[in-house]
């Protein structure tokens, strides 16, 4: 890792260091909201984009070169490692992800592989290949969706509004459950660090629907497996970053896995949760991806507002509270960026 990439803002951030202002990149900042993104997508399949790795790498580089963010984020999705488990997968154009093959039952979980790594050589390919468009300018992240996100797709056979089969999966069948959150695990332990020796500069753990656990469903089906997987990662020089929609309301047990960054969701008073988190443990958000459907001087007050709040805090990435949603403007998006690049804490 370059002296440039350990130094830059968002490094910095991460690791709780100084910054004389706060480092920005936001989730989905490579999505749908970019006419650029249809340009590549009306072209090819999105796990054909995933899997073709100078097409990863040319989404990845989209916000790079449009909105001039702090941090790359490795084009991909959490779903990659069910699918090279043994999951049949598909995406369909306003509908989502699809697994033919939902699991539900022993047989179901005994058939899924977990030495998978040779199947996922496609995303370290495309690591290195975003790093050489990168030439060191500015970090990249790499991640992985977390056990229980990852369970709750493939039980579900897809995306989900209430989670009702996994909950009822998690009630009745808790051993089962547990035997499918391991193997999931380890497969995202072996997948992150091969992310690490691909030449990532940082990771993120996303556990998108943490929020649908009760505190001891979340303690047990989740957090556990979490706590799991950051400790065996190599992560010298590499900050973790952990996210889920629920962050304000399990941020205490997040902390439990020693992170170094939680990402949090919007319902939270960002300063409340620094400073209930053990000192160096960063923060990343926290507003409310909405805000950028409106004026650009709600924009403006929104962000200043947040910043304002956050003055004299170490450790403060600006993100989103969730991902970029695919109408929002792209000139409010830019707009956003360079109203934050242009922002300084006054000593």
């Amino acid at each position: 890792m370059t002296t440039a990439i350990k130094e830059s803002l968002f490094m910095r951030a991460a690791f709780s260091q100084p910054t004389e202002r706060p480092p920005v990149w936001m989730m989905r900042q490579a999505g749908r909201f970019m006419k650029e993104y249809w340009e590549i997508k009306n072209k090819y399949s999105f796990l054909e984009m995933c899997k073709t790795p100078e097409i990863a790498a040319d989404v990845t580089m989209l916000p790079v070169d449009l909105l001039g963010i702090d941090a790359a984020i490795l084009f991909s999705d959490i779903l990659v490692t069910a699918e090279a488990m043994g999951g049949d997968l598909s995406f369909t154009q306003g509908v989502g992800p699809k697994f033919s093959n939902p699991v539900r039952t022993q047989q179901d979980i005994d058939e899924l592989q977990t030495d998978v790594l040779d199947k996922l050589q496609y995303v370290s390919d495309a690591i290195k290949v975003i790093q050489q468009r990168l030439d060191g300018k500015i970090p990249l992240i790499g991640f992985a969706g977390a056990p229980f996100t990852v369970l709750s797709y493939l039980i579900e056979g897809g995306s989900s509004k209430d989670f009702k089969l996994t909950k009822l999966f998690l009630n009745n069948h808790p051993a089962l459950a547990h035997q499918l959150l391991g193997k999931i695990a380890q497969v995202t332990i072996t997948y992150l660090n091969m992310q690490i020796d691909a030449g990532v500069n940082a990771l993120q753990l996303f556990d998108s629907w943490a929020l649908a656990l009760s505190w001891s469903d979340y303690q047990e089906f989740s957090h556990n497996y979490n706590v799991d997987i950051i400790s065996k990662l190599n992560r010298t020089g590499i900050p973790i970053i952990s996210f889920c929609k629920g962050s304000s309301v399990f941020a205490p047990m997040m902390a439990e896995a020693k992170p170094d960054v939680i990402s949090v969701d919007w319902n939270a008073d960002l300063k409340n949760i620094k400073e209930s988190l053990p000192s160096g443990i960063a923060v990343q958000g926290n507003l409310d991806p909405f805000v950028l459907y409106a004026e650009k001087a709600v924009i403006k007050k929104k962000i200043l507002a947040l910043f304002e709040r956050m003055r004299g805090e170490e450790g403060f990435i600006f993100n989103l509270g969730h991902g970029i949603m695919p109408d929002i403007p792209f000139d409010n998006v830019k707009y956003a960026v360079e109203l934050i690049k242009e922002f300084r804490y006054k000593i």
